[in-house]
């Protein structure tokens, strides 16, 4: 018997030797298991502001490291070009007129707290997915995807009914109002029509009044007393929200509880940064996926006194540095706890930067390299191409630049497919799974076409003609620049989607992007062979594109998006909200 164990022991040992041998590389077993996954998104940050993307002034080390070790993409490109949108269709994966949070008016994001448009609950997020798969869920930074529906405390849009087991930030957007040093931001313009109009009213009951009083004019009492009674509504009215813009949408939240109202601007950033570090700290021992949805670069431009004045470009290039370190900072904690090559890295921003906004002489929006347009411009590249950078290390090759078309909805089932989750079978996923682009499988990104909405307004498309390399793009309506040649609308502050503000193209305008990429050269019939074909298949597409669509509530119809008193946020008794725990602690 010890004899035939003996034998038994030897023939095994050449066995196991094979069997390792056959054995798949770490890089194939690294794909196998689920890593963590962190994702980093800036906020209003244009292409041509990092190095790796060709700035050569502004210094952004961390994330240019990030492309060193990993992944770069040139035609990464947002679903949306304002915040709320794009967001959405990152988060589902889906154009985000599909969910009803694309608009159908002026009013293209989500404006208040106090709303009652967001997310709907019925969209399943990848966050959802991956908790399903065992992941520990973290949003930290911003959501602007809306946080009630129907009471003050339901939190049917809120990050918690999205598959997120923890969230620390605002659930709003950071606005000028935010800081009680900057000018008001939001709706200025019609800010400034409600003050004229409730002047006006004011005059007129006041002229009323003393012409009674004098006997210049013959009116009641009873129709003073109304006309007063008009003014003091029409001015409660619109004041009760406007003229407390910093209480209502400058927030931060823990989870359910409002945790600063007005938040504490000098301390947002250290905040964000500590709460990202410690979400990774505490879950190190288990796969998670953090969410960074940073502050930076939006107007106010949050920076603290370290970065002041420290960058070449002002106070936008030293918002930008600090965002960079704070990347750093993220990186360094993934180091320090040994997660480095289990953990999947991705920095991208929103949409493109804000070429518009200006204070004076002080540029405070973002710059878009060699692309046209920027921030609110669905059609332009410069509105929607974005940097896109992936970091796995031993699973994706590093100093990798793609040219290939990408989608921030790509995104989706990305994460999903690495956590091992199933995709939604019951509605349209528009993203494709980037894996065997990142990792070099294959040669051509899954996209052949990519919508481009301006609200729900489709103004451009792009075609990947993939056995010729061209990626053509048509544009079907462009906003009209002002002052005449310039690379903005910077008579209103934002393009528009729809109305005077635009110029409809029939023939469509046509670029062959690899050849033009500043979309300088619009392309014709006299000058381009294949001009009428190309146009023909975009338009094919299109059709096929608009059957896929299907009748959704309007998340930013004007109802949806006016401020209601019973919905808004409160850490006190309504109207009486102020707190500060963070200052408390």
């Amino acid at each position: 018997a010890s004899s035939l164990l003996l034998c038994f022991r030897t023939s095994l040992v050449p066995l196991l030797i094979f069997g390792l041998l056959l054995q798949p590389p770490l890089t194939q077993l690294s794909i196998i298991t689920q890593p963590n996954i962190v994702l980093l998104m800036a906020d209003d940050l244009g292409i041509g502001d990092v190095g790796c993307y060709g700035n050569d002034t502004i210094r952004t080390p961390n994330i240019d490291r990030l492309a060193k070790e990993g992944v770069k993409l040139t035609q990464h490109i947002a679903a949306a070009p304002l915040c709320t949108p794009s967001r959405a269709a990152f988060l589902t994966g889906r154009y985000p007129l599909r969910s009803g949070m694309d608009a159908i008016n002026n009013y293209r994001v989500i404006f208040w707290n106090g709303g009652s448009g967001g997310l709907p609950p019925n969209e399943t997020t990848f966050a959802k997915i991956l908790q399903r798969q065992g992941y520990t869920t973290g949003l930290i930074g911003k959501w602007h995807q809306g946080v009630n529906c129907e009471s003050r405390n339901d939190h049917c849009h809120h990050p918690l009914n999205h598959g997120f087991d923890y969230f620390y930030g605002m659930p709003f957007t950071l606005i000028s109002d935010c800081q009680p040093t900057e000018t008001p931001e939001m709706d200025r313009a019609f800010r400034r029509k409600l003050w004229l109009s409730t002047q006006m009213i004011g005059l007129v009951t006041l002229t009323a009044a003393l012409g009674r009083l004098t006997g210049l004019i013959s009116v009641s009492w009873k129709t003073l007393t109304c006309l007063a009674g008009f003014s003091l509504l029409f001015f409660v009215s619109w004041f009760s929200s406007y003229g407390f813009v910093r209480y209502w949408n400058c927030i931060m939240m823990r989870n359910h509880e409002v945790t600063e109202q007005p938040m504490v601007t000098d301390r947002t950033t250290s905040l964000i940064l500590r709460e990202s570090i410690s979400f990774i700290e505490r879950n190190k021992h288990r796969p998670f996926l953090l969410f960074l949805s940073f502050l930076h670069s939006h107007t106010p431009l949050l920076t603290t006194e370290k970065f002041l004045g420290k960058s070449s470009h002002g106070l936008y290039g030293d918002n930008v540095e600090e965002m960079d370190w704070m990347v750093g900072q993220v990186l360094d904690a993934i180091d320090k706890e040994g997660l480095k090559n289990t953990t999947l890295v991705y920095f991208a921003s929103d949409h493109g930067g804000w070429l518009e906004r200006h204070e004076g002489k002080r540029q405070l929006g973002g710059w878009n390299g060699i692309y046209r347009g920027g921030k609110a411009m669905a059609g332009w590249e410069g509105g929607i191409r974005v940097p896109g950078i992936f970091r796995w290390p031993g699973v994706l090759p590093a100093g990798t630049v793609i040219n290939e078309p990408t989608s921030l909805m790509d995104i989706y089932p990305t994460v999903v497919h690495l956590a091992g989750g199933l995709l939604p079978q019951d509605r349209a996923i528009d993203g494709r799974d980037l894996m065997p682009l990142l990792r070099g499988t294959v040669e051509h990104s899954e996209h052949e076409f990519l919508f481009h909405y301006c609200g729900i307004h489709l103004h451009a498309v792009r075609w990947h003609q993939k056995d010729s390399g061209s990626i053509w793009k048509a544009h079907y309506v462009t906003p009209i620049f002002r002052p005449l040649g310039a690379g903005g609308c910077y008579d209103r502050g934002f393009c528009p989607c729809f109305g005077e503000g635009v110029t409809h193209h029939d023939p469509p305008l046509l670029f062959d992007l690899s050849r033009d990429p500043s979309e300088a050269k619009p392309l014709s019939a006299d000058t381009e062979p294949l001009f009428d074909t190309v146009v023909r298949k975009i338009g094919r597409a299109i059709e096929e594109h608009r059957r896929t669509l299907t009748p959704v509530p309007e998340q930013l119809s004007v109802y949806n998006v006016v401020w209601k008193p019973w919905l808004q946020p409160c850490c006190g008794t309504f109207p009486f909200c102020w707190c500060d725990k963070e200052g408390d602690n």
